[in-house]
């Protein structure tokens, strides 16, 4: 098999504003791909920029995915291992657009082998409900939404803080007075505490029952990260300080971190994933699959995954529910209230409706 040609499309997805503290998002930023080979298969692959976070925007992974196709152009796709190495190869880090041409990939090798991504990875269907997540505004507003949510049949938020600690605590406060205590908070502070600041807010929020934080402090404070957690209750998850299993080996070495959240936009995909939770399990720590502001096709691989890595244990995959306004998946992720369902159809299982394509900037490589 050969890759022929490869697609690649401006995946803008309009949303309403989602504020965190490291900035707002208005739309999600996101690139898509189809990988075409010299028979009837083809792959696809789904990336959502967070510039912010991994330093990557739209614009950036386009050009580089143009880049990379001519890199594949005419090489073997199911040789997996030696065309992400070809990637890291050409460049460093990018890890976003990476992702993409992962998925693509082992996308289009389970459907050359007629069977469901996660039976590739030789995984097993379980059940999975994901959070909903809260953006930052006053403690009032959020304690409304939050409320909403709740009556609408979510069974667990994730709030997201990162502000002045004594106000970060105030909307927890509010919160749980609008919704008890019964309903599962897990917190996220997206690097915006200094250390004093986390130990003020982590020590302020123990009475509100906190399933964990994840990542309170700039990646450059990772070495603080073991005292921090003698000085709280509440459980830490490192986000932005793993983005390799090299990574992940370093904080569980140092005993850093009580979870590790696992984003294909920072690992650049599944196969870095994959190694990030193998690493992990073998220290005990548990996992999360969160995301961006991906649609619900990078979602599915991302389910794909978790239904192969049994030491996933949260589930945050709610980027197309967080104010996405339009849907142009196909297949994909399938929502039952917040529990999530895919389908066993070769490969992901999912694909962007032409209709919306034919509305992208688009480019043939």
């Amino acid at each position: 098999m050969k890759i022929t040609e490869i697609e690649i499309y401006r995946l803008s997805i309009p949303m309403e504003p989602f504020v965190i503290a490291t900035g707002t998002m208005d739309y999600a930023q996101n690139t898509f791909i189809r990988i075409h080979t010299d028979t009837t298969i083809y792959g696809v692959g789904e990336c959502s920029a967070f510039p912010m976070i991994v330093g990557e925007t739209q614009d950036t992974c386009l050009v580089l995915a143009r880049d990379f196709a001519k890199i594949w152009k005419g090489k073997d796709p199911l040789a997996i291992d030696d065309r992400l190495a070809e990637l890291d190869l050409y460049i460093a880090g990018n890890r976003t657009i990476k992702s993409a041409f992962d998925i693509a990939l082992h996308d289009l090798a389970a459907k050359h082998a007629g069977i469901p991504l996660y039976q590739f990875l030789r995984g097993a269907k379980r059940e999975i409900t994901t959070d909903m997540t809260l953006g930052i505004a006053s403690p009032e507003e959020m304690a409304i939404k939050a409320k909403r949510l709740q009556e609408g049949g979510a069974v667990m938020l994730k709030v997201k803080l990162g502000k002045d600690p004594k106000t970060d605590v105030a909307r927890i406060r509010e919160i749980r007075k609008a919704i008890g205590f019964e309903m599962p908070i897990r917190i996220d502070a997206n690097q915006g505490w200094s250390y004093e600041d986390a130990v003020e807010a982590l020590q302020g929020l123990e009475p509100f029952k906190i399933q964990f934080c994840e990542q309170p402090m700039r990646t450059w404070n990772d070495e603080l990260l073991p005292q921090l957690r003698t000085e709280t209750i509440v459980p830490i998850m490192a986000d932005e300080s793993v983005y390799s299993h090299h990574d992940a080996e370093r904080l569980c070495k140092a005993d850093a971190c009580d979870y590790i959240n696992i984003k294909f936009s920072k690992s650049g995909g599944i196969q870095e994933a994959l190694r990030i939770n193998k690493v992990a399990a073998e220290y005990g720590i548990n996992c999360m699959i969160g995301g961006m502001l991906e649609s619900r096709l990078a979602l599915a691989a991302k389910v794909h995954f978790a239904y192969a890595a049994p030491n996933v244990k949260f589930f945050d995959l709610d980027t197309c529910m967080v104010g996405h306004l339009e849907d142009p998946v196909v297949g994909g992720i399938q929502y039952d209230g917040y529990k999530i369902h895919i389908s066993d159809e070769p490969g992901i299982g999912g694909d962007i409706d032409q209709a919306f394509l034919d509305r992208c900037e688009r480019w043939m490589i």
